[in-house]
């Protein structure tokens, strides 16, 4: 099974951790399930971007992004090139780092 390793955030994971998921899982299934409160507005259905992550290690190991994610990834806070929704990006055998952006545009959280 691949590693993710989750750099630090302040909110969902203070001192970084690694986890370890099947391979076929996307990046946001594997941290719900080790209790890493991602927010995913949307129930990952690829309709927003409060899932966003950037793939620090390990990007060409995850399925091509559609054009609906990318579309999406537009609208999201700090995007970068290695930028991806975690419900969308699968994990194949090679391990991953991820770092979860400070902010999403989750207004409802934000209590917009």
């Amino acid at each position: 099974m691949p590693i993710i390793k989750i750099l630090p955030h302040a909110e969902y994971c203070p001192t970084g951790t690694e986890i370890t998921a099947p391979v076929g899982t996307s990046i946001c299934e594997a941290l719900l399930e080790h209790k890493i409160q991602i927010e995913h507005a949307c129930d990952m259905s690829c309709a927003c971007t409060t899932c966003h992550v950037i793939v620090r290690e390990g990007y060409a190991s995850l399925n091509a992004a559609e054009e609906e994610e990318e579309d999406l990834l537009d609208r999201a806070w700090g995007l970068e090139p290695q930028s991806r929704l975690s419900c969308q990006a699968i994990l194949s055998g090679q391990n991953l780092t991820i770092e979860i952006p400070k902010y999403t545009i989750n207004h409802a959280k934000e209590n917009h």
